[in-house]
């Protein structure tokens, strides 16, 4: 027989499916409910969350909402920045790389208030359960989960609001219809999924939009930013020093007036099918452009190559869930020591959905304007010398042509 569940941590964002949870946890396993709500820069008011778990009754110490903004983006978006990695060559990464930190948190504050348990509103059909729960067992391998959606049989939206309904959990008039799509949202991305979104062949309606203007819309003069680097890292806009999550609220700023980061996706989920799915990721964007531009100048054939060659295997571990991997630690401490050098500046025009590089500099610069010139390069590169480097790599080629003749 397994021990009851006295206590358990609820990630919580206030919402139906949530607050849902949160009575049907009180109702179903007579525990006592600790919430969690993450600030990661999603742009939503928090007050009503604590409101929603005082109503229900949390004890006001078991009301958890803690500003993350600056460590989800210095500890989680900036080291997966340092790696360029995109997932299926396409996706920031956007909502993958939020659910380690809400875990990390979860695990913490579990043990700061002795739960048995941790839970999460991620269905069943998702990559989000796996993301979480990878977390909370690499954290603490003998943790109890409970996710609700692969227990209950409150399987529609119906369901649910009838549930809250009897419950008096209040749902808002805009809660009550069919939602058009779901949202996640973070300072990196927005994304959205689902019911008018699930026929790839039909185009996003507009009103699904919210982090980006239209590009008919968006100013008809580029404009000319700059991004400072150092240790791979952004450090400034246009010169102005910042904190990690304020310069990618600056970039996803500029990013909203000029139509930049839209992308309309179909994905491989870990689970196994494929969902269709459009981001929009602004500053997260012009960031990662920025990224391998400084990249260019400071880091070495050999070590540049090998990033590429290393960056859909960290993409993946990420996309999969396992932040809190050592294959993922491996992969970030090779990644990690590339970037020692990648520092400088980057300028770039952003205009009408187009990110455009027009100039780098770093003082640890690899380019050679006297080495590379097509002018006198006064010795700096004896040409002669191209002549034996291409025999050489031609030696096998001209075997196999003789003995293929």
């Amino acid at each position: 027989m397994t021990d009851p569940i006295r206590r358990v941590v609820l990630a919580f964002s206030g919402g139906l499916d949530t607050s849902v949870i949160l009575k049907w946890l009180q109702q179903t396993y007579g525990c006592e409910v600790v919430t969690f709500t993450a600030d990661l820069g999603q742009g939503e008011e928090l007050d009503p969350a604590r409101h929603k778990a005082e109503l229900m009754g949390v004890r006001p110490e078991h009301i958890f909402i803690d500003d993350l903004r600056e460590e989800f983006v210095g500890e989680y978006v900036f080291p997966m920045m340092r790696a360029n990695a995109l997932y299926e060559g396409l996706y920031l990464l956007g909502t993958s790389i939020a659910r380690p930190l809400i875990a990390k948190r979860q695990v913490e504050i579990a043990r700061q208030v002795g739960a048995d348990a941790v839970s999460h509103g991620a269905t069943g059909k998702g990559n989000d359960q796996v993301r979480f729960e990878l977390g909370y067992y690499a954290l603490a391998p003998d943790i109890k989960v409970i996710a609700p959606w692969r227990e209950w049989d409150l399987n529609s939206r119906t369901a649910l609001i009838d549930f809250a309904e009897k419950n008096q959990i209040p749902v808002p008039k805009d809660k009550r219809g069919e939602s058009p799509f779901s949202t996640d949202a973070n300072l990196l991305h927005t994304s959205s999924e689902g019911k008018v979104l699930e026929d790839p062949w039909e185009e996003v309606p507009d009103y699904v939009y919210s982090r980006t203007d239209d590009l008919v819309s968006a100013p008809d003069t580029p404009e000319e930013i700059t991004i400072d680097f150092k240790g791979g890292d952004g450090v400034a806009v246009n010169g102005e020093a910042m904190s990690p999550a304020t310069l990618l609220a600056k970039l996803n700023d500029l990013g909203k007036k000029h139509g930049i980061g839209r992308l309309d996706l179909v994905e491989n989920r870990f689970v196994g099918m494929k969902s269709r799915g459009m981001y929009e990721t602004p500053g997260g964007t012009i960031y990662h452009a920025a990224h391998r531009g400084i990249e260019q100048l400071t880091l070495d054939r050999g070590a540049a190559h090998l990033k590429d060659e290393l960056m859909p295997r960290y993409a993946e571990l990420v996309y999969n869930g396992f932040w809190f991997s050592p294959e993922r630690e491996m992969l970030q401490a090779a990644i990690d020591h590339s970037q020692a050098k990648v520092d400088g500046t980057v300028r770039m025009k952003l205009y009408k959905g187009g990110v455009h590089i027009t100039g780098r500099k770093s003082p640890n610069s690899l380019y050679s304007e006297k080495v590379v010139t097509f002018e006198d390069d006064a010795g700096a590169y004896d040409q002669r010398d191209a002549e034996g480097f291409i025999k050489l790599n031609a030696l096998r080629l001209r075997l196999l042509g003789r003995r293929d003749r």
